[in-house]
């Protein structure tokens, strides 16, 4: 009998633990985050979702263990530097990655601006991202005048405009309401048919959420409690 190959991993952590004063956050997680796929991290608030995700994304220092994501060491600067180019990381709180004076079209120019595409590209990139969401006629609205469906789709657009690899989502339907929730996980659906290959973790504590996912992790008080498929678990 054949045996199939294990999946590839976008990440992987090792003995991770990460303390707030005397607060343990992490308490030695060892997780591997299949690639290609739809995963999602599953749990309570207050149980260390975000500070893993912030790990992951590169954005929180390592106190203690390993983390590699997409094939290196993120404790290393050169490996952050050369991969948090091809990582879109939307914090968990409606609207954490806008600036909430400028308008859509300008959150949108600034993103793009940042990851070095030129004025057509950018063009290209907005129309097709804002009317993707909806957002197209809402072009000069500022972002803080946004719905909180409607701030958490632009957002995403952000954070996609430079076509990641790989796609951190904390807790992004936090806060909206149902209709707007099942319109961004339709959404996310959509963006992964158009880019099969690039690898989402979510982090969310709606139960209801974890069917659509292809692979979970359950995590409570900084550890981890199972893995698998959401039939399994």
């Amino acid at each position: 009998m054949e045996v199939s190959a294990a999946p590839a991993q976008v990440a992987r952590v090792r003995q991770l633990r990460l303390n707030y004063g005397k607060v343990v956050a992490l308490d030695g997680i060892d997780l591997d985050v299949p690639a290609g796929c739809m995963v999602g991290l599953i749990g309570p608030d207050g149980v260390g979702k975000s500070s893993l995700l912030s790990l992951l994304a590169g954005v929180r220092r390592i106190q203690h263990g390993t983390v590699e994501v997409l094939g290196g060491d993120m404790g290393r600067k050169a490996h952050r530097e050369q991969v948090c180019p091809r990582i879109a990381y939307m914090p968990q709180g409606l609207g954490r990655n806008l600036y909430p004076t400028l308008s859509v079209e300008e959150n949108l120019q600034f993103f793009a601006r940042l990851f070095g595409h030129g004025a057509a590209e950018r063009r290209r990139r907005i129309d097709e991202l804002t009317r993707a969401t909806g957002l197209h006629p809402f072009l000069a609205r500022p972002a803080g005048k946004l719905s909180g469906g409607m701030k958490q789709k632009l957002g995403l657009c952000c954070a996609l405009i430079h076509d990641p690899d790989f796609l951190i989502l904390d807790e992004p339907t936090t806060g909206v309401d149902p209709l707007a929730r099942a319109q961004f996980w339709e959404l996310i659906a959509g963006i992964r048919t158009q880019r099969p290959g690039m690898s989402v973790i979510v982090a969310t504590a709606y139960m209801d959420e974890a069917q659509g996912f292809d692979w979970l992790a359950v995590v409570d008080s900084g550890k981890l409690l199972a893995t698998g498929t959401p039939q399994q678990i």
